[in-house]
């Protein structure tokens, strides 16, 4: 549920970038980045630096676009969504606090956010998906430059990123686990 939650704002922007303007696009996906911050209160979780910071972005973009360039294309909205998005998970690594590490720590147990490489798993996590965020932006400034290009390759090229990120988010803990071991009593019981 939480992978929906995080990436439910950019679904919403790709599937609207398809079939709207550019303006109702980033700030519906804003609209849902709101509303995935108003579902983590209301579970009595922190806001997530990934979330306000993409609300902000996607809102500043369509400000942008009514505001002064009613005309922004849909590849400059693409690339400035992107350039976003690698700011935010770069510049958390930056101000040593790597985005995965809010949504890592309301998931596992405190002995397991204890550990001694969770804050080092955190790090490689975050540069999977800021290398995703790159590759999804270059994707994109190369439509802009080579306009022969097909569409699909840069939609082929962020998929592919996005979902080697996500795969990538899941199998590193449990490689760590295997690799590591997981120290007694750090994972909650069944009986």
């Amino acid at each position: 549920m939480a992978i929906f939650l995080i990436l439910a704002p950019y679904g919403v922007f790709t599937f609207l970038m398809l079939v709207a303007s550019a303006a109702v696009s980033v700030f519906t996906a804003s609209a849902v980045c709101l509303a995935t911050i108003a579902i983590d209160l209301w579970y009595g979780r922190s806001v997530k630096m990934l979330a306000a910071g993409s609300a902000i972005i996607l809102a500043a973009i369509g400000l942008y676009i009514v505001l002064v360039d009613p005309a922004f294309g849909t590849l400059g909205v693409k690339v400035s969504v992107d350039v976003g998005i690698f700011v935010i998970s770069l510049g958390s690594m930056l101000i040593r606090k790597p985005f995965t590490l809010q949504y890592a720590i309301e998931a596992v147990p405190a002995e397991i956010a204890a550990m001694p490489g969770f804050m080092r798993a955190n790090y490689i996590i975050t540069a999977a998906w800021t290398a995703a965020a790159l590759l999804m932006l270059a994707a994109n400034v190369v439509l802009l430059y080579v306009p022969g290009l097909p569409i699909w390759s840069s939609i082929a090229i962020a998929f592919a990123a996005r979902n080697s990120a996500i795969y990538f988010t899941k199998w590193y803990p449990e490689y760590r686990k295997i690799k590591y071991g997981t120290p007694p009593n750090a994972l909650p019981h069944t009986h």
